[in-house]
């Protein structure tokens, strides 16, 4: 059973257990929301809008993606890919490229087997080669981590769950080394129960870097994707765990040692961590939680390299951006750009923001304001050698399926 045109509802459930999901139901975004915790509250509507163009509105035809993924990719002839979490031929989402002029393509169309993209999306080889993982499916039906040509043509190189202690349900997205070795997160599975760090050869196989959940006050339940330093240690942010259960940022080397490098909870309005984290040349990390700050509707933080914690800002202030759901991006200035599901103004549903490095916030664009505009952008925004910001909205567009788009800051 499954619906091949779902409508996100602008509340995210945060209460559904491990047992009670449903991979490839309606609303699995939602779902995969819930398995890292109470990340959010109930977003409630308010907003205004400024240099934004919408490139594309998903569901504009027949077997066309709806509700777009995170995580755009962006290559050297400016053509857009990413992934869609319905639609398609099957209705269990797609893969797509946008080129800077054209029409848009589906490359794949996820089905039954596969289940559905994950909501992390993709990444690229340096040979247009894709990569990815899938909620559920695969010969386990506990997730697969995947491969996909520049033409379509997709090679399963991981099924889940197919050895005692393997992880399970890859949840977020995938890093890739100078060796062309893949680096992920599952939500569950390994030898506790609470997630692992795999690391997959080129060829497909898979060892089990760290399980979650060894000790009291460690992290459990990774959330979002890895990122590396120089030195090739991995860090991420967890959901739960931590020495007060509200999430942490963890550190792990290359041999598989981890440490927490801060447990989230230990003040007021320190909870529940975002996703995706961003490294600057000084090693500080930068990352958002869905909930806390000042305001209790997210913040922006910044983690030095001994576990040093700093908010830069608190949203929901009138006219600013509440619940900062994903992820931030870093450009040559220091600047940090980025999305909130929902807004404090009147009308709008969404925001992009950029935040300088003093913590200095600026709203350059207030989603749904304008007729056919895009509303609630979940997932993180990738930049140009021009500047420009590219994203997407979960909902909204001419078709009500969400949007891509274009804003020049």
């Amino acid at each position: 059973m499954h619906q091949s045109n779902t409508k996100l509802e602008p509340q995210i459930s945060v209460n559904i257990s491990r047992r009670g999901l449903r991979f490839g139901s309606t609303n699995h975004v939602t779902m995969m929301l819930a398995v890292l915790s109470a990340m959010l509250l109930a977003a409630t509507p308010s907003a205004l809008a400024q240099s934004e163009t919408v490139l594309y509105s998903f569901g504009s035809q027949a077997g066309d993606g709806t509700n777009p993924g995170c995580c755009l990719i962006l290559d050297k002839q400016s053509t857009l890919y990413g992934t869609t979490n319905y639609g398609g031929a099957y209705g269990f989402g797609t893969v797509y490229k946008l080129p800077p002029t054209g029409a848009e393509t589906v490359l794949y169309s996820f089905g039954v087997a596969d289940i559905v993209p994950s909501p992390a999306g993709l990444i690229s080889d340096q040979r247009g080669n894709f990569y990815g993982t899938t909620v559920g499916g695969g010969a386990n039906d506990e997730g697969t981590v995947f491969k996909m040509t520049s033409n379509g043509t997709v090679t399963v190189l991981h099924n889940f769950g197919s050895q005692p202690g393997d992880g399970t349900l890859p949840g977020w997205g995938l890093v890739l080394d100078k060796q062309n070795n893949l680096y992920g997160t599952t939500n569950y599975g390994g030898a506790y129960g609470s997630g692992t760090v795999y690391r997959l050869t080129p060829t497909g196989d898979e060892t089990v870097l760290y399980s979650f959940g060894v000790q009291a006050g460690d992290a459990t339940v990774p959330s979002g994707r890895l990122t590396f330093d120089k030195r090739g240690n991995l860090y991420g942010a967890t959901a739960t765990g931590g020495a007060y259960g509200y999430g942490t940022v963890f550190r792990l080397t290359r041999s598989g040692d981890e440490t927490v490098l801060y447990s989230f909870g230990g003040q007021a309005g320190d909870f529940n961590p975002g996703l995706d984290l961003v490294l600057d040349k000084q090693g500080n990390l930068y990352g958002t939680t869905g909930n806390g700050g000042a305001y209790n509707s997210g913040a922006v933080y910044r983690l030095t390299p001994t576990g040093i914690q700093t908010v830069l800002h608190s949203f929901g202030q009138s006219g600013d951006g509440i619940f900062p759901i994903c992820c931030l991006i870093l450009d040559k200035q220091g600047n940090l750009f980025g999305t909130t599901y929902d807004s404090r103004s009147a009308q709008g549903h969404g925001t992009v923001f950029k935040l300088t490095p003093a913590g200095d916030e600026t709203v350059l664009h207030i989603f749904g304001i304008q007729p056919g505009d895009g509303i609630y952008p979940i997932w993180s925004l990738v930049l140009d050698k021009q500047g420009n910001i590219y994203g997407t909205t979960s909902q909204g567009g001419a078709n009500g399926y969400g949007t891509l788009f274009r804003g020049t800051p």
